[in-house]
């Protein structure tokens, strides 16, 4: 295991080259990797199972980055044009992992950043002058 382990940090570092990534995300694709080339070092191949995340799905929108559950690359924000390389839509991104169906695909600072926004527009008033 120690050989295909060896590997899988090579692939990572290669990874973590090119983009952020969080300490999570890191050992949870040096895992996969390892467990999917001893699969196919032993003839095995890689089984079509079921997905697994690439972090905790609870865990995945945190305070200044979402992490994208199908791929592990991380965004201020999912985006459609992001879900359609993975052939979904964010109402089926949200089911397939879990989530509540009005959860925003966003950081938690661009939230709260577009609430305070749009409170100080006061939409809802300049309506009711109409």
């Amino acid at each position: 295991m120690e050989g295909y382990i060896k590997e899988a940090l090579e692939i990572v570092k290669a990874q973590a080259g090119v983009r952020i990534m969080a300490e999570d995300e890191i050992i949870s694709m040096v895992q996969k990797l390892a467990g999917n080339i001893q699969q196919m070092a032993e003839g095995g191949g890689v089984e079509a199972t079921v997905q697994e995340p690439a972090v905790d799905p609870k865990k995945a929108i945190k305070e200044k980055s979402v992490v994208c559950l199908e791929c592990g690359k991380t965004f201020k924000i999912i985006t459609k044009k992001h879900l359609a390389k993975h052939d979904l839509t964010a109402d089926e991104y949200r089911e397939k992992w879990g989530m509540k169906k009005g959860t925003p695909l966003v950081c938690k600072s661009l939230q709260r950043e577009r609430r305070k926004r749009m409170k100080s527009m006061k939409l809802w008033e300049k309506r009711k002058k109409r």
